[in-house]
């Protein structure tokens, strides 16, 4: 999932939200160069990115975005993903998206000195276009797909991407729905676990 969900799935632990947010840019042991707390958070992080990447839901969304984007594919439905749980009324009713957005900014704020680089060059625009919340709308989710494929190896594209995504909307949505209970239920489970070590 992308970063509205490890957001979320830290469950308002501000260094484990930090850990989950930065982990995709800490390799290996280099972990272990991180306060106790923050160790937690990549490994959280990990752990659900191994959920997410096994659950059948995850697979049948994949296959969409499979043949234009091969191994990337994973990418573009970690982005989807987010849009639908920021448009979930159940985990973000009323205003709270909103709330929950300025409050993550303002957790992070506090532990920049823990950035590694290329998230320390990111977050200002993160916050500044306001990234989370931006996930709720279809342009601000196709804008996400643009940063992947700019941050991306092997394409050039978003297009195709954002096609898809609008052709294939609700099947989209009922894979998110079939997967979200069964991750947070996974990752609450996994935070409770690393928090009583």
């Amino acid at each position: 999932m992308n970063y509205l969900a490890h957001a979320y799935l830290s469950f308002d632990h501000k260094e484990i939200l930090v850990g989950n947010l930065i982990s995709d840019f800490i390799k290996g042991n280099k972990k272990y160069n991180y306060p106790e707390n923050i160790q937690k958070g990549i490994a959280l992080h990990r752990s659900i990115d191994t959920f997410t990447d096994a659950h059948e839901a995850t697979k049948l969304a994949r296959n969409i975005f499979r043949p234009h984007y091969r191994l990337y594919s994973g990418a573009f439905v970690d982005v989807v993903y987010d849009h639908f749980l920021a448009i979930d009324t159940k985990e973000f009713p009323g205003t709270s998206l909103q709330d929950f957005s300025a409050k993550v900014y303002e957790a992070l704020e506090h532990y920049t000195n823990y950035f590694p680089d290329p998230f320390a060059r990111m977050f200002p625009f993160m916050k500044l276009q306001n990234w989370l919340f931006n996930y709720s709308t279809v342009r601000g989710t196709e804008l996400s797909f643009k940063g992947l494929v700019r941050r991306a190896a092997y394409i050039d594209e978003s297009e195709t991407a954002a096609s898809l995504f609008q052709q294939h909307y609700n099947s989209l949505k009922d894979c998110y729905l079939a997967f979200f209970p069964d991750v947070k239920s996974f990752a609450h489970r996994e935070y409770e676990a690393y928090i009583k070590l």
